[in-house]
């Protein structure tokens, strides 16, 4: 656990000072923590938040947490949404209020001695202009000066920075800063990064309470568009019910801003009312949290600079919460940033790396914004009974803009040096740049089933998927069995790119799934060199030689399908799978020498460090 500010020295260095305290900033200062990274987050508010705010959490973040230890308490005290009126979604979302959430990620950085450090401001940054100091992996470039406030301080930052002296301050020196401190980022205005975008007409309201209706769909997630106007009913944890209600007869002014004190949760609960009829909504005595807001669709200019200091989530993107996306898309520039700085700061990768980060997150962000656009306008717009009505919108395309768009499955990212396009035909049903999709394999040893996606912990490790194709076939054998033996190779990605004073895993999880019948079956076929002994698989594995099979269980008949799943033929494939869940490169059995290639593009050979 960090000490109070207040008693720490004037001066001191860090690795990476985290900016924020809400989800995104929670997870990277989590993912970071859990890799040995020195990492420090600090947060401006006094307290936590203790109601409201973002609430909704998609099947690929669902996946995101799995893989972090951490979905199991959220799935337990969550809501969970199976349908979609109109339609049924493919997988499911869960909703929980965002202080529970963070209370998660809280938790698990106490772990790893992490707290959040509040009420602390942030009063200056700056970074080095030194060409060496920022080409050096042990420098700490970037300057930010902190102060303490005290209980109940009004947040008045010109004061209170013209206030600041040594004896009352901190001066931090980071190796990295990252911004994740929200919409109206500081850190992001102190670099001197514009976001591109408009900011819209569009006013809507949102109250979370226990309502009292005759609705029949209260308990489903329902985008409606009433003749009146549009709301959106989304489920909440107990009894609670989130409503968003569009204000269509509120003027913006010029500013763009909305001044929240004209407006009640009452007046909201009323245009509610009218959009409800002719099923009736009453008045709550009690309103868990409210808000007003202006849709503003917004992408920063840059998400770094210097690549020394970076900016994550509403800080670099903001949209409506239509499509539920703003804090599943701001947890997940998390999950993408986190890998990579922590292979940054081991020096097992150059700071180039960190461009991935930019290219990757801003692009999907400039799709998100598109996505944003046409989910606006389909809300804003006239409902239709049929596809007779020129103009408008029918429900069932409303619920299609969610189970196309939303849930966050389709993420792509484009080619790039950890993005290798190349020989998409070896696992034609995959998309490389696209999260590996889940599927249920035996362990080979005892056939037990498992998920393949419970093998692939947010651990920083490349998992290696070796399918080698039906091993009863000696043709087969000989190429796994080459595998094996370039292994230990001195010019194998293995031994190249490992650090000798690392344990051997430590970079590289190698996973060998055959395809072959179970009464076929035995770790005899495998080389001792992709074996471990299999009582070592716990919680996560442990080791990194695992054996298994894509066949299907004897008991619950389950499995069996994750070659035709993934469309690898019976020759096989290699698969790399990035530390934070996407495909990275596809090679064949005959060339691993591909896969030293694609690594050689953003790794360090440290046989040579």
């Amino acid at each position: 656990m960090p000490e109070p500010l207040t008693t720490k020295s004037l001066e001191s260095e860090v690795d990476v000072l985290v900016v924020g305290a809400g989800p995104t900033g929670l997870l990277l200062s989590f993912a970071l923590a859990r890799a040995g990274v020195h990492v420090r987050v600090i947060d401006i508010k006094e307290k936590r938040i203790p109601t409201g705010h973002a609430d909704g959490i998609h099947p690929r973040t669902l996946e995101v947490l799995q893989s972090y230890g951490l979905a199991d308490r959220i799935l337990k005290d969550g809501a969970h949404i199976h349908a979609i009126v109109s339609a049924q979604t493919r997988d499911f979302n869960v909703t929980l209020a965002q202080s529970r959430i963070e209370e998660c990620f809280r938790d698990g950085m106490k772990e790893d001695g992490v707290e959040v450090e509040q009420p602390v401001l942030p009063i200056s940054l700056e970074i080095s202009d030194d060409k060496i100091m920022l080409q050096s992996p042990t420098s700490h470039p970037v300057k930010v000066v902190l102060k303490r406030l005290k209980p109940g301080e009004t947040i008045d930052r010109a004061t209170i920075a013209s206030q600041v002296t040594r004896a009352n301050s901190e001066v931090v020196r980071a190796k990295y800063v990252v911004g994740a401190d929200g919409a109206h980022s500081w850190v992001r205005q102190a670099l001197g990064v514009d976001m591109v975008g408009e900011a819209t007409n569009s006013v809507w309201g949102v109250v979370d309470f226990v309502p009292e209706t005759d609705f029949p769909d209260i308990r489903i997630f329902c985008p409606v568009n009433s003749p009146h106007g549009s709301f959106i009913i989304v489920p909440r944890e107990g009894n609670l019910v989130r409503i968003y209600v569009q204000l269509t007869e509120v003027d913006v002014d010029q500013t763009g801003r909305l001044d929240k004190s004209k407006f009640s949760p009452d007046e909201i609960i009323k245009v509610a009312q009218k959009y409800f009829y002719p099923d009736k909504l009453a008045t709550p005595k009690v309103f868990d949290w409210w808000t007003v807001y202006i849709i503003g669709q917004r992408v920063a200019s840059s998400y770094s600079v210097t690549n020394r200091v970076l900016i994550a989530g509403d800080a670099c993107h903001t949209h409506s919460p239509k499509g539920g996306q703003g804090m599943n898309v701001s947890m997940n520039d998390a999950h993408n940033l986190a890998w990579k700085l922590a292979y940054v700061l081991r020096q097992w990768a150059p700071t180039s790396l960190l461009d991935t980060y930019d290219a990757e997150r801003g692009n999907f962000a400039k799709e998100l914004i598109d996505f944003d656009k046409r989910c606006v306008k389909v809300f804003s717009a006239k409902v239709k009974a049929d596809d007779s009505e020129a103009e408008g919108v029918t429900q069932g395309e409303l619920a299609d803009m969610y189970t196309t768009h939303a849930g966050g499955i389709g993420i792509q990212y484009h080619a790039s040096m950890i993005v290798n396009v190349s020989n998409p035909s070896l696992a034609a049903n995959l998309v490389i740049g696209q999260r590996l999709p889940p599927g249920i394999i035996l362990r080979m040893a005892n056939f037990r089933p498992l998920e393949l996606h419970d093998l692939l912990p947010s651990d920083t490790r490349f998992k290696v998927l070796i399918l080698p194709g039906n091993i009863s076939d000696p043709k087969q054998k000989a190429k796994l069995d080459a595998i094996a033996a370039h292994l230990d190779q001195p010019e194998g990605f293995l031994k190249r790119f490992t650090p000798p004073d690392a344990p051997e895993d430590a970079v590289f999880d190698i996973i060998t799934i055959s395809r072959m019948e179970k009464t076929a079956a035995s770790t005899q076929m495998i080389s001792p060199r992709l074996l471990s002994h299999w009582e070592k698989y716990v919680a996560v594995p442990v080791s990194n030689h695992q054996a298994y099979i894509d066949a299907e269980s004897f008991g619950a008949r389950v499995g069996g399908n994750l070659y035709a799943t993934y469309g690898v033929s019976n020759n096989g494939a290699v698969i790399i799978c990035r530390p934070d869940g996407y495909v990275g490169m596809v090679a064949t059995l005959d060339d691993v020498d591909a896969v030293g290639e694609y690594f050689s593009g953003f790794l360090r050979a440290q046989t040579d460090a």
